[in-house]
């Protein structure tokens, strides 16, 4: 089980009232969402290994210089989508990290990589178990496969009660995608649908459908280009003219929307779950500093079934 934390640790800010607060005051809305999910993962889910995947840099320098509207408008907006910080968020972080670490979970991060990447070289480099990513981004869908290990996508955008699990053959119905290439359509889809939530502007007049059927049409988005390129007739003058406008963005999107398999990723400890080492006297001292209740008692239950 790959965790997109801060996805998590957003959607429970945004879900849960900042009137749910420590002893001091600071609010542990976020803290108290976040053991709640993540305990009714392991115990709905039952991981024999489990990695919390951090951002290390929620806005890459690599992904802003290919295209500057990167995420430039998120700027502590109210979307659980949103990664600058709120104010009230910020001090809560550090307490999730202190909760991961005595519970044993196994932690990773890449240096000027996001989550996503994170994700994306841990699944594809998995040689030996089936994966599951849990996550409210989309972009993630571009991971599913079926071999060498099975990759799905439990999709949590509507909340962990509504979640939606995707592999090559779901995402395929969903976006009327070839299932034997689903991720990578996927991705070659949404470069040209684009994504207002991330600052890409997509193609101008193509939405997701046309997007989806252009894919697959053609087999690949650098297969269409090529074909808009030299005029295939398979092609309307309107979406060859649309294509060809769009040049300079279609050129720098792939490598913004296309998550990273070779990012430098490292692991704090053995992924191996349950842990074979709880901190229960710390979890403990962490629920009384900062009142997390019964957040911290489901956890341990968790843990330690």
């Amino acid at each position: 089980m790959l965790v997109d934390s801060a996805g998590l640790w957003f959607r429970s800010f945004y879900a849960l009232p900042d009137s749910l607060t420590a002893p001091d005051g600071t609010p542990v809305n976020s803290v108290r969402g976040f053991c709640d999910m993540l305990a009714k993962l392991i115990t709905e889910r039952r991981p024999g290994r489990l990695v919390a995947c951090l951002d290390n840099d929620w806005r890459p320098q690599f992904r802003v210089d290919a295209l500057p509207s990167y995420k430039a408008h998120r700027v502590a907006v109210a979307d659980p989508d949103a990664e600058e910080v709120p104010d009230a968020l910020s001090p809560q972080i550090p307490v999730i990290m202190a909760v991961l670490d005595a519970a044993g979970v196994a932690t990773a991060e890449a240096e000027g990589y996001e989550a996503d990447d994170v994700i994306g070289v841990l699944a594809a480099r998995e040689d030996r178990d089936p994966v599951e990513v849990i996550t409210g981004d989309r972009d993630l869908f571009q991971l599913v496969r079926t071999d060498p290990t099975p990759v799905r996508v439990v999709y949590i955008g509507a909340g962990l009660a509504k979640a939606q699990d995707f592999g090559p053959a779901e995402l395929a119905e969903k976006y009327a995608l070839t299932p034997e290439r689903a991720g990578d359509d996927y991705a070659d889809m949404a470069v040209l649908r684009g994504d207002p939530s991330d600052g890409l502007p997509g193609v101008a007049g193509i939405g997701e459908k046309t997007a989806a059927k252009l894919i697959t049409q053609f087999g690949s988005l650098e297969a269409l280009l090529v074909a808009a390129g030299s005029g295939d007739t398979r092609l309307t003058p309107r979406v060859r003219g649309k294509l060809t406008d769009a040049a300079d963005y279609l050129a720098a999107a792939p490598s913004v929307v296309r998550v990273v398999r070779d990012a430098p990723v490292v692991l704090d400890r053995p992924d191996t779950f349950p842990p074979s080492a709880v901190d229960i006297d710390r979890l403990r001292d962490l629920q009384r500093e900062w009142g997390l209740g019964a957040s911290i008692d489901r956890l341990i239950t968790a843990l330690t079934p």
